[in-house]
């Protein structure tokens, strides 16, 4: 066998090597979750490409119509976490749950993300939530033990402060 020959059955066989262990894994994992503070969280939900691959609140779809604080419609994100504690009717999110909320206009003009974070032992008084509020041109509005987020959606802190829907 010629050296091109052997060299392109080694690649060939390098490739099919990686596309069966791809397959094998199935969903690339998640990178460890990140730090509490405006900078890891950004560069987390980046690194996730959320929107691709986070599901959307059930039943909510997107841009559906809301209300301030936040924005006149808004599309919800949850991780895993979130997503498994919702569909389980746990009670609560646990530690690591993430959800999104893209804040529009009523012209549909994307204003502002804003994110809950549950990170155990970070704000106990508070279920453990961490806050952001990141605009359009990247300003961060909000971060971490938030005031106006805890007592807003403290109103709901039977629901583990979440307002989007029932986790019972």
């Amino acid at each position: 066998m010629g050296r091109r020959r052997i060299v392109y059955a080694m690649a060939t066989g390098v490739i099919v090597a990686a596309i069966i262990a791809v397959a094998a894994c199935g969903k690339a994992s998640e990178p460890e979750l990140p730090a509490a503070s405006a900078d890891d969280v950004i560069a987390y939900l980046e690194n996730v490409y959320y929107r691709e691959n986070w599901d959307l609140w059930p039943g909510l779809g997107e841009q559906y119509s809301a209300s301030e604080p936040h924005a006149n419609l808004i599309t919800t994100y949850l991780n895993s976490a979130a997503l498994g504690a919702l569909n389980e009717k746990a009670g609560s999110m646990p530690d690591g749950a993430i959800i999104v909320k893209e804040n529009y206009s009523s012209e549909r003009v994307f204003e502002a993300n804003t994110v809950m974070y549950k990170m155990s032992g970070f704000n106990p008084e508070h279920n453990d939530w961490f806050w952001l509020k990141v605009l359009a041109d990247g300003t961060v509005e909000v971060e971490g033990r938030a005031e106006g987020c805890q007592s807003c959606h403290g109103q709901v802190k039977v629901n583990d402060y979440v307002w989007s829907g029932p986790l019972f």
